[in-house]
C-alpha cells in the first residue's frame, strides 16, 4: 500500500453520526488519508482528509450521515503518499438509521454554520 499498512479499519453508526477508526502498523512516505463514502448505487465522494500522526491510530467522524435515513453507507480510505501515488483500503459498510426529527434539526443547524 502506498505509504501505509492498515491493520484495522472499522466503522460504526452512533446516534446521527458514523465513526470510522483505523490503525496503521507502519507509515512510510505517507502524505494523507482521504476518507471516502458512497451509497450502494452511488459514486465515492471525499468527506475529508486526515494527516499522519505519530501514534498510528486514527478516528474520523462523518457528521453528514444524518442527512439520509435507513442508508447503507460504504466507506474506504484513499491512501496518498508524498509522490501522489494512491492505493485504497478495503471497503466497509455501515447500516445507518436516524430519526426524521434529528435529520430536520441537523439540516436547520447546518443553515447557521
Amino acid at each position: 500500500m502506498a505509504g501505509s499498512f492498515l491493520t484495522k479499519f472499522d466503522a460504526r453508526s452512533q446516534g446521527d453520526k458514523v465513526i470510522l477508526s483505523w490503525i496503521s502498523s507502519s507509515e512510510s512516505d505517507l502524505n494523507h488519508y482521504s476518507v471516502e463514502r458512497k451509497t450502494v448505487n452511488g459514486n465515492f465522494i471525499e468527506l475529508g482528509k486526515v494527516y499522519p500522526e505519530s501514534d498510528l491510530s486514527y478516528e474520523f467522524i462523518d457528521d453528514t450521515a444524518y442527512k439520509s435515513n435507513d442508508a447503507i453507507y460504504i466507506y474506504r480510505l484513499k491512501i496518498v503518499d508524498n509522490s501522489n501515488t494512491t492505493s485504497y483500503s478495503s471497503e466497509i459498510s455501515v447500516s445507518h438509521s436516524v430519526s426524521s426529527v434529528k435529520r430536520t434539526w441537523g439540516s436547520i443547524k447546518a443553515l447557521f454554520r
